[in-house]
Parts: structure tokens; sequence; C-alpha cells
């Protein structure tokens, strides 16, 4: 095209004017191309519009109707929208909620679409009792609380459901820290309307991903960074942050290695980067590394276990039968699978400050082991909820 406009201003200027007056048979006059522009915007528009509507409706489990309704009424922007759906319902419940209080009744369980699962209906204690600790826990500073979960983003069944049910985890347990695995965009929308309190940080934006939540404002963020795994075949890598938490610095690190049997040996070289930048971190630094590692014990055997300084929490605490499998298709029904399996594959690691002693893993637990509403589980893997002593 350069040449042409070139060759153009070396012959000097045109009659512009007169054969814009007369165009060649066959050439469009100036109206119909403006015509044939402004259709060939609205069909645009028209198109980018039902996209919205068919990624909306994906999120929310909504139809075309209810999608478009939402985005109109929030001038075509998907992330009003979002909250405009979501926080409705929200908005309703608590009315209903606080009618319930006053008559001196128990709140209506949440159950039908668009509505918050709640998972603490059939608790025991009183709603203030309830308060009165998780104000007592944010205040204490002797501890701290980390979830690793892979929420499979990947099976879109009861996609909203379902993470409306990790949030329902998170609200009742209120980690400080939170690793996830298998994250899909419609995920951290999800997370960004569902778990406010927290700042989230993805290890990508595209495909499936991991994030890291912090709880605000007791976990400061003081930096990111992003470790690609250069042969990964399935778009891993390994997400690692740094943070404060009552005075202690952290590195808190999160990856989803390798998946299947076939890719062992990828698996194990992901491992390495694991736990060479483990040990490359500053040792007045703890550093935590948890997520779905797909890792079989052999596998760790090969590379020569792990380092000296580098402990698997689940074997400090004394192996703990109660929390072992976190992936079982015996009892996890989610994958509706014929084979029967049971695997630790979702694992924490954790390598001390070398002055030793500021924190010390106490305890651990699963989670996400109660069906939803909709008939199934949060995700096919179970969460694991591991609490630290903090020594100051």
């Amino acid at each position: 095209r350069r040449g042409v406009m070139e060759e153009a201003a070396a012959e000097g200027p045109r009659e512009e004017d007169e054969g814009a007056r007369c165009p060649q048979a066959g050439e469009p006059l100036p109206e119909e191309k403006e015509e044939e522009e402004e259709e060939e915007e609205v069909l645009h528009l028209a198109k980018r519009r039902r996209v919205l509507c068919s990624e909306f409706a994906a999120i929310t489990s909504s139809d075309a109707e209810v999608a478009c309704s939402f985005l109109a009424g929030n001038d075509w922007h998907m992330q009003r929208a979002l909250n405009a759906y979501f926080e409705a319902p929200l908005e309703k419940e608590e009315a209903e909620e606080e009618a319930a209080a006053a008559a001196g009744g128990v709140p209506p369980a949440c159950a039908g679409p668009g509505t918050c699962i709640d998972l603490t209906a059939d608790a025991t204690t009183s709603n203030a009792n309830v308060n009165s600790t998780d104000s007592r826990q944010q205040e204490d500073d002797s501890s701290f609380s980390l979830i690793t979960w892979n929420i499979d983003g990947m099976d879109l069944g009861n996609l909203k459901e379902r993470a409306r049910g990790i949030c329902s985890y998170l609200a009742l347990y209120s980690p400080d820290v939170v690793f996830l695995q298998e994250v899909v965009p419609p995920h951290l929308c999800l997370l960004q309307v569902g778990a406010g309190s927290y700042t989230i940080i993805p290890g990508n934006i595209d495909g499936y991903f991991t994030a890291i939540m912090l709880k605000k404002p007791r976990v400061k963020l003081l930096k990111h960074e992003i470790i690609p795994f250069p042969t990964t075949s399935m778009m891993r890598n390994l997400l690692v942050v740094y943070v404060s938490i009552s005075g202690n610095e952290l590195c808190l690190m999160t990856s989803h290695l390798e998946s299947t049997r076939n890719h062992s040996k990828e698996r194990m070289k992901q491992l390495q980067i694991v736990l060479n930048k483990m040990q490359k971190e500053s040792e007045s630094n703890t550093v935590i590394f948890g997520g779905d590692t797909n890792l079989r014990d052999s596998e760790v055997t090969k590379l020569g276990n792990l380092p000296n300084n580098i402990t698997d929490i689940w074997e400090f605490l004394g192996k703990p039968q109660h929390c072992r499998y976190t992936w079982d298709t015996h009892s996890n029904t989610n994958l509706n699978a014929e084979y029967k399996c049971k695997m630790r594959f979702d694992r924490i690691y954790f390598r001390p400050a070398a002055d030793g002693g500021h924190i010390i893993p106490r305890s651990m637990d699963l989670i996400g082991l109660e069906k939803l509403d909709c008939g199934r589980f949060p995700s096919d893997h179970w969460g694991l909820l591991c609490n630290f002593d903090v020594i100051l």
C-alpha cells in the first residue's frame, strides 16, 4: 500500500473532487458506502452482543432472555451486569434473614437458582456466637490458615452453583490465604463478586490457571511473579507471591503440575523447579507451596525425596489418615467414574525461616465433602485446610 501512495505523490495532485462527483460505472456512491459501513457496524454490534449474552448465560447458568435483560440494563457492561445479577438475590436474602430474625425465627435456607448456597444453615451455634468467634479469629495474630483447592473449572456443569459453594466455604472458614487451581475466567468474575474481602492474583487470564487469594487487610501483598514451566504442554506455571502476615514475611507459591501418568517426566521436572525456587528464597522468609501436584510418592522418591529443609506438611503432622486422599472417586461422584481410585494429589510443602520457629503447621483437614443443592460436590477434588501457629 505504501508504494501506491508514493507513486500517487510523484504524479502530483489529482482531481479528487471531480472523481468523487463522477464515480465509474459499478462503483457505489458515497452515500451507499456510508450506508454499507453503518449496516456492517450494526451487524458487528449485534454479533458482539450475542456473544456477551452467551458468555453471561454460561457464567450464571441462566437463559438468553435473562442474560440480555441484565446486560441491556447495564449498558452491555459484563462486570456490572454480573454484579447486578448476583447482588440482587443476596440483597433479597439479607432482607428475608432480617425479617426472620426480627420475628425470632430461623432464616430460610437458600436453595433456588441465583441464590447463595448456605453451608452453615444447620449449624447448632447462634449467629452471634459465630460472629464473635470470627471477630476473635481476625484479631488473633497467633495463627493463620490456608486453603489449597483444585476447583475443577474445566467441568462447566453447575459452574455457578459450585463456584458459589466454594465461596460459601471461604466465608465459613475465612482463611487468610487461598491457593486455587483449575480456575477459568468465569470463576474470576464469580470470586470477585462472592469473595470481595480478598485480593485475587491470577496466574493467567486465558484458558485455565491458578490463583492466590489474600485476606484483606490482614495479609499484605508485597510483590508477585509468574515462573513459566518451559516444556509444559498443559499451560502450567508457578505463581509466587510475597506477603506479610503479623509481621512475618512469607513467600507463597501454588501450581498445578502436569497431569496424568503419561506425563510423569514433565511433572518431575516441574517439581524440581518448585523445590529449587523454595530453596533459593531468602532464609529470613518462611516459604509455603501448595497445589494440585498430581504426584505419586514414587516420583518424589525418584527425585531423591524432598530436600532436608523442605517438609511435606501431611507427613510432618504424622500422616493423618482422615486427610490423606484428596482425589477419591470412591466418595466423590462428580466424575461419575467407573474406575475407583484414591490419590494424594494435593500437597502442601513448607520451608521454615532459618532462624526457625516463627510459623509452625498445626493441623490439616479436608473440605468440600458435602454435596450442594445441585446434587454435586464443589469439585472433583477435596480441598485442604491447613492451620498454622505464629510464634510472636
